[in-house]
């Protein structure tokens, strides 16, 4: 049965990149003969440069003409064999293309899951609800910042030459009373009408000052 219809194959099929390197093998041997090939044709040119005209000539070109038809060949075949490592370089290029735009898929859905998740957890109509009491707090706050800065009773119309007119009559006012008029007495002392009622337990302690003083004296 076997030499009828053969064994199975069980070797493993060979990746591009293991067809790809074996290419280039047989690419580098057929250099190698070109090379060989090449350097016969020069031994060729230059004997065949030196010879007369004649039956040894003739043979000898023949023998050269062989030659370049074995490089022509093998040039040929050279040819071939690059283009196929082209085609599956390019081909391993679009094999890498479509490997990475799976990982990208792949990433854009895990991340489209995880978006989805995290949006989940937002309630639009709370940050909504958020928003206006943080904008009802900042109204209230600007409100109570121009009710504690308010002026009492300040005049708006006051210009500096009345203030001026004002203070000179204060001055002329203590040039002629000699100075200003205390309850307690001194000039250095406060003007009456800045002083208020002493308190008696200041009154007191002033008293007790002074009899002390005064046992001392005796």
């Amino acid at each position: 049965m076997n030499r009828l219809f053969g064994t199975k194959n069980t070797a493993p099929k060979p990746n591009l990149q293991g067809a790809i390197s074996s290419l280039d093998t047989r690419v580098e041997s057929i250099d190698v003969k070109l090379a060989k090939l090449n350097a016969e044709l020069s031994t060729y040119q230059r004997r065949m440069a030196k010879m007369r005209d004649g039956p040894g000539k003739s043979a000898l070109k023949q023998k050269a003409l062989k030659v370049l038809q074995q490089r022509k060949m093998y040039e040929g075949q050279r040819e071939q064999l690059q283009q196929q490592v082209w085609n599956m370089e390019q081909a391993g290029m679009m094999q890498d293309n479509l490997k990475n735009v799976m990982v990208t898929v792949d990433a854009l859905k895990t991340t489209n899951k995880e978006l989805k998740m995290q949006y989940g957890k937002i309630n639009l109509d709370k940050i909504e609800q958020l928003q206006d009491e943080m904008a009802d707090l900042m109204d209230l706050g600007n409100e109570i910042q121009e009710s504690i800065s308010r002026s009492y009773n300040v005049p708006d119309d006051v210009d500096e030459a009345e203030l001026d007119a004002e203070l000179e009559a204060l001055s002329e006012e203590m040039e002629l009373s000699g100075g200003w008029e205390t309850e307690v007495g001194g000039s250095d002392s406060l003007p009456a009408f800045l002083q208020e009622e002493v308190p008696s337990v200041l009154e007191e302690g002033k008293g007790g000052r002074e009899q002390e003083q005064k046992v001392a004296a005796g």
